[in-house]
């Protein structure tokens, strides 16, 4: 974890601002920092698997909300019987061929339930939010490797700028000293010595250069680029003393724990495995819901239905008066004639439709659903769901206490690094200054080719000491900038 934080890191520090897009065009040979991360994140499938994760946790949370809803479910059933069975409509025993039809539906809503749904809604949620930052955290990996490995693409440019120095500068040097051999002011042997220095600088330029090669192979693996396709990283323009150290290590430390993703998403998970506890402790009170219910049938073996028409009284209007006589009556009531009452009648199909309106059949129940006795598995779901919880707590503590190593580390990193630079500039200034006074000896013959020859070594490691300081002090300082959540450009 020692500098797996670096998100945004060099993700402007080492960067032009052209080409804002995640993914670069494939057409360019030279990379800023900031167009290979966007690449690696933008292409990495440990990052997608992560997204998909998300993407899980929020489908959960949403299964989570809708639960609060009625359950509705419908069915249609349709078959056919042969021989002696029940008529599914008269209930009557029949022996013949019938086709028979049910429809219906059911509705569920949980009143209460322990606030079981409740607390799983806000697990979820936490949950979610957990992810999220796991993801982000995953990008911060990401981005650390790609850093780490552009960084050494660009310390090993420099590097092999520095040995075509070196095989340049002892190049002329040997020119100089042929001249010199042929006038017969120096012996052959002078040659001789310094032709063998030129053909070291050429094999360490070799060297160098293969070992840019390798990087560079490395930066494109990590970024899923064909090793044919023609690749180059762009040296950042920046200093060491475009920045510096500004705060202390507890202060860093103390923001830290405000932005790093590794932080919350511990945080969130602690919140999360609570509400777990509260909704495996729901399964242990009753359960109240409220259930409905609504059915119809059809079968071919219903009987034809005998439909009788408006009735009409029939009496005797033998005067054409449009009043009944006294005597067409068949009878009296309560002093009043009863006449006849006719009605006309016909029988009619038993139909389907006619069917499923007449057999609709409806309930609605309130169902109380006490726990009593379940195999132990309730108390079990709880105590599982505690313990949980507390392994989520030590996580968290593991977490903030790693990341306070990390800044603590990354904080001395920095200090040494800076003390190293500044060293090492001084050193470099001192080895320039001997090497041009030993240059200068060494044309007049005051000094042997030894003598010059480790000076310019000397002076060539320390020039590759102070460029490893350089980019070690930028990177570990940018890392803290990071910590303190500051825009690093």
């Amino acid at each position: 974890m020692k500098m797996k934080k670096v998100s945004v890191l060099i993700l402007s520090f080492f960067t032009l601002p052209f080409l804002a897009s995640a993914q670069v065009d494939s057409l360019a040979t030279e990379w800023t920092l900031k167009q290979c991360i966007d690449y690696a994140l933008a292409n990495s499938l440990t990052v997608k698997r992560s997204t998909y994760a998300v993407e899980t946790s929020e489908v959960d949370y949403d299964e989570a909300k809708y639960s609060r809803l009625p359950s509705v479910n419908g069915q249609v059933s349709y078959g056919s019987s042969w021989g002696r069975g029940l008529d599914p409509v008269s209930n009557d025993f029949v022996t013949q061929q019938i086709n028979s039809s049910n429809i219906g539906a059911q509705a569920s809503l949980p009143l209460f339930n322990g606030m079981r749904i409740h607390s799983a809604i806000k697990q979820l949620r936490t949950a979610n939010a957990a992810a999220e930052q796991d993801l982000a955290k995953t990008k911060n990996d990401i981005t650390i490797n790609v850093a780490t490995l552009f960084i050494n693409v660009v310390f090993n440019k420099e590097l092999v700028e520095n040995a075509k120095y070196q095989l340049a500068s002892s190049q002329q040097q040997l020119d100089r000293t042929k001249k010199q051999v042929a006038a017969g002011s120096l012996a052959k042997s002078e040659e001789l010595n310094l032709d063998a220095q030129v053909a070291t600088n050429e094999v360490n330029l070799v060297q160098q250069e293969n070992a840019l090669a390798l990087s560079l192979l490395q930066l494109k693996q990590a970024l899923q680029i064909p090793a044919s396709q023609p690749f180059d990283v762009e040296i950042p323009a920046i200093e060491p003393q475009d920045v510096m150290l500004t705060q202390s290590r507890d202060e860093v430390f103390d923001i830290a724990k405000q932005v790093m993703p590794e932080i919350k998403a511990a945080e969130y998970k602690v919140q999360s495995s609570e509400f777990a506890v509260k909704a495996a402790r729901g399964n242990l009170y009753p359960r109240l819901s409220l259930i409905g219910n609504i059915n119809t049938n059809y079968s071919s073996a219903a009987s034809p239905r005998r439909i009788v028409d408006e009735g009409r009284f029939l009496y005797d209007d033998s005067n054409g008066d449009g009043v009944a006589d006294l005597d067409a009556a068949i009878g009296m009531s309560n002093g009043q004639p009863v006449y006849t009452y006719v009605q006309n009648s016909h029988m009619e199909n038993y139909n389907a439709r006619r069917q499923f309106e007449d057999n609709i059949y409806r309930t609605v129940t309130l169902q109380l659903s006490i726990p009593i006795f379940n195999s132990y598995q309730a108390r079990a779901s709880v105590r599982r769901s505690v313990i949980q919880r507390e392994v989520a707590k030590v996580s968290a503590a593991e977490t903030a206490q790693t990341l306070r190593q990390d800044v603590e580390t990354a904080y001395n990193n920095a200090v040494a690094s800076s003390k190293s630079y500044n060293a090492n500039t001084r050193q470099v200034q001192a080895r320039e200054e001997a090497f041009r006074m030993m240059k200068q000896r060494y044309e007049i013959g005051a000094i042997n080719f030894v003598e010059y020859q480790v000076s310019e070594n000397d002076l060539y490691r320390a020039k590759s000491d102070l460029l490893r300081a350089k980019y070690d002090f930028i990177f570990r300082t940018k890392v803290l900038d990071l910590y303190q959540g500051k825009s690093i450009y």
